[in-house]
């Protein structure tokens, strides 16, 4: 995992962001997710670990490497968000509705659906993003009825 907060920060630098000690922090929190978490489950990792990040600073840290590509905002089925952790090019996430897994998928035909859609419209579609949810397959297996 430290090689995962090492290149959050790496990315940051090289970004031309300062890398202070909160964000340092918070990459290290980030980088021991596994799967979707939300604003305020890091939040509450860090109280945890005693570590001082403010709430401002937790956000606008969380959207700047949103921005960067190195955290994605997925919406969930609840109308809350919460963001993964992934590679920065594109892609897109099936996330189990009960155990919260997400799984990063390439093109996979998507590309070809997407204009498709755009010839349909008469839409320059500039960019998307698909969110997929269901049931993976460990959660199905212990599902009642599945």
């Amino acid at each position: 995992m430290v090689d995962a907060q090492e290149s959050i920060v790496t990315a940051l630098g090289a970004a031309g962001c300062r890398v202070t000690a909160p964000r340092r922090a918070l990459a290290g929190l980030i980088s021991h997710q596994n799967g979707p978490f939300t604003s305020a489950e890091l939040a509450s990792a860090a109280r945890r670990h005693h570590l001082r990040v403010g709430r401002a600073t937790l956000f606008r840290s969380l959207e700047l490497l949103a921005g960067l590509g190195l955290l994605e905002r997925i919406d969930l089925p609840d109308n809350e968000h919460a963001y993964v952790r992934c590679a920065p090019q594109h892609h897109h996430h099936v996330v189990c509705s009960r155990c919260g897994r997400a799984v990063e998928i390439q093109d996979s035909g998507l590309a070809d659906a997407v204009a498709d859609i755009g010839r349909r419209t008469g839409f320059r579609i500039d960019t998307h993003r698909i969110e997929m949810f269901g049931l993976c397959a460990s959660c199905r297996r212990t599902a009642p009825g599945q």
